[in-house]
């Protein structure tokens, strides 16, 4: 295998806990709830994995954990900014701190201890004999092939069914869906505390797959790339596999060119992705002006049934 497959495979393992937490901010987001909480939901799925791994040995229980801590944290952000009608922003900054803060103190125990298994890969051999195709999908694990089943789900429900119409519409304008008998308030309960979940699974996918021993602060930003992504991905989930794997490929780039002899400090290869992060967005700010930018209509905004048009 070529360093250029190598660097697409490594691509595919960082992107895709990134593909994860820009799922889920897309189906947050799409209800018209920001969700900047990405960070701390990540790494509160990838301590309780480890926590439920190492206490357990059982690789299912701790993705149920996960879900379970992670629909929790996602009601409280629903409670406060769905119910209570709080400052969106101000609620996922403070479900960032709290995620940091509670994961560095619950993880202190098991920090740097190692995994008793690995997540288990699907291996094709029919495959590995194909150009390219085998060598990136002939073994891949089984979260890879879930974020892709879940890239074709969410593009079919957002942009195909009933369902997705109504998803579409609380977004852009919900006193319009609420005259029409969609439960506005309820739906995004609904989406934020799915896409709450699915964030966290990506912060597990990030420990199992990926980096598999806790240490504090594991994430190191990919939890703000994720938000950005979004942005990129203009709220479509197929856009959101290809900024996801690309994004990958650039945190996968740095330690690729060390390996190859690169004189380049490694805190600036470290820098790359968010580097980049912040080209892209002032590119697309700057391309987009004047232009709609794609998010939902209302995003940020909290419903008051009473209001009136």
């Amino acid at each position: 295998m070529d360093m250029w497959m190598q660097m697409i495979v490594a691509a595919v393992a960082s992107g895709t806990p990134l593909l994860f937490a820009t799922l889920g901010g897309i189906l947050i987001e799409r209800s018209g709830i920001i969700q900047l909480g990405a960070e701390g939901l990540m790494l509160m799925g990838a301590v309780i994995a480890c926590l439920t791994y190492l206490n357990t040995g059982s690789l299912t229980a701790a993705i149920l954990v996960v879900i379970a801590v992670s629909v929790a944290l996602g009601l409280l952000h629903a409670f406060v900014t769905v119910t209570l009608r709080a400052n969106q922003i101000v609620s996922g900054l403070a479900m960032t701190l709290l995620g940091a803060g509670l994961s560095a103190y619950i993880g202190k125990p098991i920090s740097g201890l190692p995994l008793p298994g690995s997540v288990p890969k699907w291996h094709m051999s029919w495959l590995e004999p194909v150009p390219v195709i085998g060598d990136i999908f002939a073994h891949l694990d089984v979260f890879t092939w879930a974020s892709f089943a879940l890239v074709a789900a969410m593009h079919i429900y957002i942009h195909r069914t009933s369902a997705g119409l109504h998803l579409r519409a609380i977004g852009d304008n919900p006193p319009t869906a609420d005259v029409m008998g969609i439960p506005v308030q309820w739906l995004r309960y609904g989406y934020v505390i799915a896409g709450s979940a699915l964030i966290g699974l990506a912060g597990a996918d990030l420990l199992l797959v990926y980096t598999p021993a806790w240490t504090e602060g594991m994430t190191a930003g990919k939890g703000w790339i994720a938000v950005a992504l979004v942005i990129f991905a203009r709220w479509n989930p197929l856009r959101a596999l290809f900024c996801a794997y690309f994004f990958g490929m650039l945190d996968s780039l740095g330690f690729r060119l060390q390996l190859i002899g690169s004189d380049v400090p490694t805190y600036f290869l470290k820098m790359i992705p968010y580097f980049v992060t912040i080209f892209v967005l002032m590119f697309l700010g700057w391309r987009n002006r004047g232009k709609l930018s794609g998010a939902p209509q209302s995003l940020g905004t909290p419903y008051l049934r009473e209001q009136r048009f």
